[in-house]
């Protein structure tokens, strides 16, 4: 049997999904999402780990209708289908359920993904977007074991498996326990506070990384995709361009007419003003204004599409 699995029902079709959705203020709640397809606006699960003051879990899970078909490569990752979530709630019902409690206390996700599939589902449906603090699990994780740079990385599978913590990865309430259960291990391991996990970093000059360049694998599942790299990365640009490389990718050393996807260290895409974006960061998205079909991702969704594929 799949650890954890057991904890996460899938919502009930007779109205009461949320009947099951905690209530108050905690001291965090994890967060994650799974998608329909490869617009974050397409959410189709939602898994919540609500930690009390006394480190106690209060978890929740619940499909929804994205009202999009599930892509097959979506599928292929969380399992997911078109049957599963017919005649659950849209995420306009999900939001009006889940306002008040997310909105309450601290909220904590495994890279920048959920936040940025929020705020794009909000957007969809015409939406307050949702008023609350996020927090990256990620950063705690590099504070905590540092060592693990290079060494498998810091993506939610990487760092759990250090932990010893069986989960049923892509499995949105799943994947919010073990976003719960990484706090909680990095407050154990630093003896730090919630909040000394995610205080600013004392500020270093960055070391320019040399640009790397790789021919794709034949026959690779992302045969035809062109990769650029930029921000800091928990992985070296080595580390990441063999990955991607041996996946049928071609790594790039800057973004240019072939580029289709760029990779941001999860931190530097978390920055929302432009000057604070990398050189290569903004060129992409010129790019994108003028046409160019280039998808901007983080290094977790970038090592979960490797470690897919």
């Amino acid at each position: 049997m799949r650890a954890f699995s057991w904890l996460f029902g899938h919502a009930a079709r007779d109205g009461s999904q949320f009947e099951g959705l905690p209530s108050g203020r905690f001291r965090f709640i994890a967060v994650d999402v799974e998608t329909a397809t490869a617009d974050p606006a397409s959410i189709c699960q939602i898994g919540l780990a609500c930690i009390d003051h006394q480190n106690g879990f209060h978890l929740f899970s619940t499909l929804v209708d994205p009202e999009v078909p599930i892509d097959y490569r979506n599928r292929a990752i969380h399992g997911i289908c078109d049957g599963d979530v017919r005649g659950m709630p849209r995420f306009p019902v999900a939001m009006a359920a889940m306002r008040e409690l997310l909105e309450g206390s601290p909220l904590v996700e495994h890279s920048s993904f959920d936040h940025r599939a929020f705020a794009a589902a909000c957007a969809r449906y015409g939406l307050p977007p949702l008023s609350a603090s996020w927090h990256d699990s990620v950063r705690a994780a590099r504070n905590a074991w540092p060592h693990l740079k290079g060494n498998g990385g810091h993506g939610l599978s990487s760092v759990c498996a250090h932990l010893a913590l069986e989960f049923d990865h892509h499995d949105a309430g799943a994947d919010a326990y073990a976003c719960a259960s990484i706090i909680l291990a990095a407050e154990a391991e630093t003896g730090a506070s919630f909040a000394d996990l995610f205080a600013p970093a004392p500020t270093a000059r960055r070391q320019r990384s040399e640009p790397v360049r790789r021919a794709p694998s034949p026959g690779g599942t992302f045969e035809g995709c062109a990769v650029v790299f930029t921000g800091s990365l928990s992985l070296s640009r080595k580390e990441a361009a063999d990955l991607a490389a041996a996946r049928g990718m071609t790594v790039l050393a800057g973004v240019t007419k072939q580029t289709t996807l760029l990779v941001v260290g999860d931190q530097d895409l978390s920055c929302l003003a432009g000057q604070m974006k990398s050189s290569k960061h903004r060129k992409a998205e010129a790019c994108i204004a003028n046409g160019q079909p280039i998808r901007i991702i983080g290094e977790a969704e970038f090592l979960t599409m490797v470690q897919a594929g």
